[in-house]
Parts: structure tokens; C-alpha cells; sequence
């Protein structure tokens, strides 16, 4: 079998509003790589005004063993923390699986905390 090469792992911020972020995920995202992509999501995060939303496109991601989806799962709690929305764009199939078989693609695309009650809130009293 012929491995193919494997792209160097890559972070890529942009901002794409006024408080909307893309940070573009490539390569492998494992043990080496979970810290940066931590890092590098929590700097847009600490942004005041904190973000809105923050798109983690993984077009080109290669890889993601467990540490990686810890940092997802750490991502996620911090933008719950600021308020913002965590969008898992372009997601690969083997992430997919990934995200489906440890039952944490639902709580990953889930809305913040903050806008759940929200819109918990409004539905019970009758408020748009």
C-alpha cells in the first residue's frame, strides 16, 4: 500500500465579519498538533468583543486521533464560555465518523449554552 504524504499541520485565522473568525485546520490533528489548534482558537476567543462565531473549516485536514478531538471538545467549551458559536465546516468522512461514533457530533454543532436558554425561554413564554 502507498501512503500518501501527509501535509504539514497548518493554522490559517481570518476574520470574515465584524465578529465571525475562520481559522482553516490542515494536516493532522493528533498529539503533536491539538495544543496549537487550542492556542490558536482560544486567542480568537479571548477577542473582546468575543466573536459571534468561530468556523473551524477542516477542508484540509488528513487526520484526528483522540487528543484532537479532545482540543474540539475543549474549543467547544470555551467558545460556550464566550457566547460564541462553534461551526465544524468541511468536515472530512473519517472526522465525521469520528464525531458520531463518541456520540459528540450533536454536543460539538450544538448551540452556546447562553442562546439554548434563550431560545428555551422565549418558546415558553410565546416571545419570537
Amino acid at each position: 500500500m502507498t501512503s500518501l504524504p501527509q501535509l504539514p499541520f497548518a493554522l490559517t485565522a481570518r476574520a470574515t465579519g465584524p465578529r465571525t473568525f475562520r481559522l482553516l485546520v490542515s494536516g493532522a490533528l493528533d498529539h503533536q498538533s491539538a495544543g496549537e489548534l487550542t492556542s490558536g482558537a482560544e486567542r480568537l476567543l479571548a477577542r473582546r468583543p468575543a466573536p459571534t462565531d468561530l468556523h473551524l473549516d477542516f477542508g484540509r485536514l488528513t487526520l484526528c486521533d483522540s487528543m484532537g478531538l479532545s482540543a474540539l471538545l475543549m474549543i467547544h467549551r470555551r467558545a460556550g464560555e464566550t457566547g460564541t458559536r462553534l461551526h465544524l465546516d468541511r468536515r472530512p468522512s473519517f472526522l465525521e465518523r469520528l464525531l458520531v461514533l463518541t456520540c459528540t457530533l450533536d454536543h460539538l454543532t450544538a448551540p452556546p449554552a447562553s442562546e439554548h436558554r434563550r431560545a428555551r425561554s422565549a418558546a415558553e413564554t410565546g416571545e419570537p
